[in-house]
C-alpha cells in the first residue's frame, strides 16, 4: 500500500492542473481498492456548500454542477464530526440523502473520509460500494493515510485561488464575485504596498548540472575566473546603483557578496575541485551544495538565511560559465517583485525608482532582501509558500509587511482600503521622526531605556538614526561565520572596536559565542540527535576555555579608552555554576588585559535567562552577576516547546501566552529584589502589546529591532505608567494569549492609541 500511496501523491502533484489532479485521485483510488465509486467533495465556506468535483462511477454530468448544503446527508456528517464515516448500510441511516440526478440509489456501503489541513475541514472523500458490506480497518486506513497527505495539495488549491474558480464554476459566478485571494507569509519589512507583480526566476539550475570529469583543468580555471570577475562587477553595479539611496554602512551587505567571491572564499574553494579533475560546473555545484548545506543545518535563523546569500551567487556565477543571460523584463512603475527566493543579487536590473513591494515564496525576516527592504523602506513578505508564482506575474497585488500577507485579486473596494492605509503609515512616519532625540519616559515620569539588537555593520546606522540609546545584544558570531578558522584576538578587537565607537557613549551588550548544537561553525563541526537540548552557548565556550578567554580580551581591549560601558552577557545560563565559571574567566582575561598596560574599565557581567531553569533561579542568579536579559524569543521556544520557524506550530508561538508574561514577570521581580538592572532583547519588546506590558513589569530596557523603535517610543510616551500596571494586573489573570492581545488592542484604543494597533484586521 506504501508505493501506492506514494504513486498517487506523486501523480496528483505533477498533474497539470487541479482539476486534473482531482481526476487522479477519484480514479487511482478506485482501481487500489477495487470499488465501484470514488467521488471528491470540496468545501467552498463562503457558500456553506461541499461542490461535488470529481468521480468515477457516477453520473459524469453532475461534476461541477451538483453540490450539498453544509448539513446535508452523509458528506455533510463527515464534515460535521470531522472523522471518517464507515457503513455497510448507508440507505438506513438518518443522515442518508438521496441524490437520484447521480445514480446513487443502488449503493450501500459507504466511506468517506474527510480532508483537513490545519484544522479546516476543505472536503470529503468518499468511496461507494453495491453490495452491503463494511470497508476494512486496512481501506479506511489507507483512506485516511491519502487524505492526510492530499490536504496541503487541496490547502494550497484553496489558497490560489483555484478551488474558489471550481466552485463559483458550479455556482454560476463570474470572476468580480470572486473574493481577494491572502497568501500567508512572514513580515520581512513593515509597510503597505499597492502595485503589478514581476515573477523573477533564477536563470540556471544548480541541480541540473551533471558531475564530468575533464583532464585539462587549465581551461576550466580561466572560465572560472572570467565568470567570477562577470559576478563581482555586477555585484559592484547593484552596490553602486543603491548608493545614494543607502547609508555607506547599509551597502555592507554587498561586501559580503564581494568577500565570498574573494581568492580564499568560494572561488578558491572549487578551484580545488577543478584541479582535482571536476569541471568548472561540476566543481560549482560541489562547493554551493557543501556551503548551503552548512547554512541551512544552523539552528540560529539569521545565519540559517545565509545559505541563501551563497546559493545565489553560486546560481549567477553558473549563469556566466553557461554564458546564460536574463531576459529583459520589464518592470512598471509599481514593480512589486516576486520570486521563489528573492535575493538582493536579483535587484540588479530593477530600477530602484519602480520597486514598490517584495514577495519571497522562501526566505525569513532575516534574510539579506529583507534586511535590504527595511533600510529602503520597502515593504516585504518572506516565506510566501502557498503563492502560485505562474498565477500572478503581471497582476495586480497587495503587500502587507505588518501581517505577512499577500493578497492577489483585489477588488476596488479592497484596493482602496490598503491604500489609505498605505497613507496613513506614511504620515505617521513622518512624524515619528520627531521623536528621535526625545528621551523615553512616560507621561507620568518613569523613564524606560530604548537599545537594540544588532548583528551586521548595517545595523549600526539604521539604529543611530531611530534614537537608540544602547545595545542590549551584539550577536557576535558573524566574525566567526566568515571565516575558515577561528578568528584571532586581534581581528576580533577591530571588529568590536568599530561598534563600540559608533555608539560611543552609549552602553554596548556583547553576547559571548553562541554557536553548538545545529549552529556550527564549518571548522568546527558538531553533531547531535538532539541540538536544541544539546551543545551550546556557554555549553560550548565552557568546555574551551581558550576560545572564550581570546573573545573576551578582545572585547574588554576594544573598550580601551571609550566611555561607553562593556557589558558582556552569557547565553544559555542553566545553573550557578556556569555562571561563577564563566565570571573568574572573566575576571581572568581583565586582569590579564590591565597587566599587559591597556588602561580599560572593569566589564559587567550579565546572564541571558533563555530557559525556564533560568527563570526559577533568578533571584540566586540575579546576586551573582551585575545584570540579568531575558532572551524572549528561546524562552517562548522553550516554555512552548515551541519551534516558531515551523508553520505547522508557528501558530502555537506567543509571547504573550500567560506562562510567558509570568515567567517574564517573576525575573523582573527577581532582579528588583537583588537591586540589579533587568532587560529584554526579544522581539516581544519591540511590540506595542508587549512593550506596554513589559514597561509595567519594571523592565529596565527594552532591545529590540531598530524598525520597531520609534513606534515603541510613541507608546511609551502617550501612556501613564500607573495605567499599563493596571492593564498588566488585569492580563495576568486572564487564561488565554488571544484574551490578553483582545483586551491589551482595546485598552491601547482607550488610550488613544489606536495608531499602533492592527485595527485592520477583523
Amino acid at each position: 500500500m506504501l508505493n501506492t500511496l506514494r504513486r498517487i501523491v506523486q501523480d496528483v502533484t505533477s498533474a497539470a492542473s487541479f482539476q486534473e489532479a482531482l481526476d487522479i485521485i477519484v480514479h487511482e483510488v478506485r482501481e487500489a481498492l477495487g470499488i465501484e465509486v470514488c467521488s471528491v467533495y470540496l468545501l467552498n465556506s463562503a457558500r456553506d456548500r461541499y461542490l461535488f468535483v470529481a468521480n468515477e462511477g457516477f453520473n459524469a454530468d453532475a461534476i461541477g454542477t451538483l453540490s450539498l448544503g453544509l448539513h446535508e446527508g452523509l458528506v455533510g456528517l463527515v464534515g460535521e464530526r470531522a472523522e471518517p464515516i464507515n457503513l455497510d448500510d448507508a440507505t438506513a441511516h438518518p443522515r442518508f440523502h438521496l441524490i437520484p440526478e447521480i445514480g446513487e440509489e443502488s449503493f450501500n456501503s459507504f466511506l468517506g473520509v474527510p480532508v483537513i489541513h490545519q484544522r479546516q475541514v476543505l472536503g470529503v472523500l468518499v468511496v461507494q460500494q453495491r453490495d452491503r458490506r463494511r470497508f476494512d480497518e486496512s481501506e479506511e486506513a489507507f483512506l485516511v493515510t491519502l487524505s492526510a497527505q492530499l490536504a496541503a495539495i487541496i490547502a494550497h488549491a484553496q489558497a490560489t485561488g483555484d478551488i474558489a474558480r471550481l466552485t463559483d464554476k458550479g455556482a454560476g459566478l463570474g470572476a468580480r464575485d470572486r473574493e481577494e485571494v491572502m497568501f500567508r507569509g512572514v513580515a520581512g519589512a513593515p509597510g503597505i504596498s499597492l502595485g503589478t507583480a514581476v515573477v523573477i526566476h533564477p536563470a540556471a539550475s544548480l541541480e541540473a548540472v551533471p558531475e564530468k570529469v575533464v583532464e585539462d583543468t587549465t581551461v576550466e580555471l580561466m572560465v572560472l575566473d572570467k565568470a567570477v570577475n562577470s559576478v563581482r562587477n555586477d555585484i559592484q553595479r547593484i552596490s553602486d546603483q543603491f548608493a545614494e539611496s543607502l547609508p555607506p554602512e547599509e551597502l555592507a551587505l554587498f561586501d559580503v557578496y564581494l568577500h565570498m567571491l574573494d581568492d580564499n572564499a568560494l572561488p578558491g574553494d572549487i578551484r580545488k575541485h577543478i584541479r582535482d579533475g571536476q569541471w568548472a560546473q561540476g566543481a560549482l555545484k560541489q562547493v554551493i551544495r557543501e556551503h548551503v548545506r552548512r547554512f541551512e543545518a544552523m539552528e540560529d535563523s539569521y545565519l540559517r538565511e545565509r545559505g541563501a546569500d551563497v546559493k545565489d551567487l553560486g546560481l549567477r556565477l553558473l549563469a556566466y560559465l553557461q554564458d546564460i543571460r536574463a531576459k529583459k523584463t520589464h518592470f512598471p512603475d509599481d514593480t512589486i517583485l516576486v520570486g521563489d527566493e528573492v535575493t538582493p543579487g536579483m535587484l540588479a536590473n530593477i530600477p530602484a525608482d519602480t520597486l514598490r513591494g517584495i514577495v519571497s515564496v522562501r526566505g525569513s525576516v532575516n534574510s539579506h532582501v529583507a534586511i535590504l527592504a527595511r533600510a529602503l523602506g520597502i515593504p516585504a513578505v518572506m516565506g510566501a509558500v502557498d503563492l502560485p508564482l505562474a498565477n500572478v506575474d503581471n497582476r495586480p497585488l497587495i503587500v502587507d509587511g505588518f501581517y505577512g500577507e499577500v493578497f492577489a485579486n483585489p477588488s476596488e473596494q479592497f484596493i482602496e482600503q490598503y491604500q489609505m492605509l498605505a497613507n496613513e503609515e506614511r504620515e505617521f512616519a513622518e512624524e515619528l521622526e520627531e521623536l528621535k532625540e526625545l528621551p523615553c519616559v512616560t507621561k507620568d515620569g518613569w523613564r524606560v531605556r530604548l537599545w537594540v539588537n544588532i548583528g551586521l555593520p548595517g545595523d549600526i546606522s539604521r539604529s543611530l538614526d531611530r534614537g537608540a540609546e544602547g545595545v542590549g545584544l551584539f550577536r557576535t558570531e558573524v566574525p566567526f561565520m566568515t571565516r575558515d578558522r577561528f578568528p584571532s584576538e586581534e581581528e576580533q578587537r577591530l571588529i568590536y572596536r568599530e561598534h563600540m565607537e559608533a555608539f560611543e557613549p552609549r552602553q554596548m551588550t556583547m553576547r559571548t559565542l553562541d554557536i553548538g548544537g545545529d549552529k556550527s561553525l564549518s571548522y568546527f563541526p558538531i553533531n547531535e540527535d538532539n541540538p536544541f537540548l544539546g551543545w551550546r552557548g556557554i555549553r560550548v565556550t565552557l568546555d574551551h576555555p581558550e576560545i572564550f578567554m581570546v573573545q573576551t580580551r578582545a572585547m574588554i581591549k576594544a573598550n580601551a579608552g571609550l566611555q561607553c560601558l562593556l557589558r558582556i552577557m552569557l547565553p544559555m545560563i542553566s545553573n550557578i555554576t556556569e555562571v561563577e565559571e564563566a565570571k573568574a574567566l572573566v575576571q581572568r582575561a581583565y586582569e590579564e588585559v590591565v597587566e599587559e598596560g591597556v588602561d580599560v574599565k572593569q566589564p559587567m557581567v550579565g546572564v541571558m535567562i533563555e530557559v525556564p531553569a533560568a527563570v526559577y533561579q533568578s533571584r540566586q542568579l540575579a546576586k551573582s552577576v551585575d545584570f540579568l536579559a531575558v532572551g524572549s524569543n528561546d524562552l517562548t521556544q522553550y516554555m512552548l516547546a515551541v519551534d516558531r520557524n515551523n508553520p505547522r506550530v508557528a501558530s502555537l508561538y506567543q509571547e504573550t501566552h500567560p506562562a510567558v508574561l509570568t515567567a517574564l514577570r517573576e525575573v523582573a521581580r527577581a532582579a528588583h529584589a537583588e537591586r540589579k538592572p533587568v532587560g529584554i532583547c526579544g522581539e516581544l519588546a519591540g511590540t506595542p502589546v508587549g512593550a506596554v506590558l513589559l514597561m509595567a513589569m519594571g523592565y529596565d530596557v527594552l532591545s529590540m529591532n531598530a524598525t520597531n523603535l520609534p513606534k515603541v517610543k510613541w507608546v511609551i510616551r502617550n501612556i501613564k505608567r500607573s495605567d499599563a500596571r493596571r492593564m498588566l494586573a488585569r492580563v495576568l489573570k486572564m487564561d488565554t494569549a488571544q484574551e490578553i492581545q483582545s483586551y491589551m488592542h482595546g485598552q491601547l484604543i482607550d488610550a488613544g492609541l489606536g495608531r499602533v494597533v492592527p485595527s485592520h484586521h477583523g
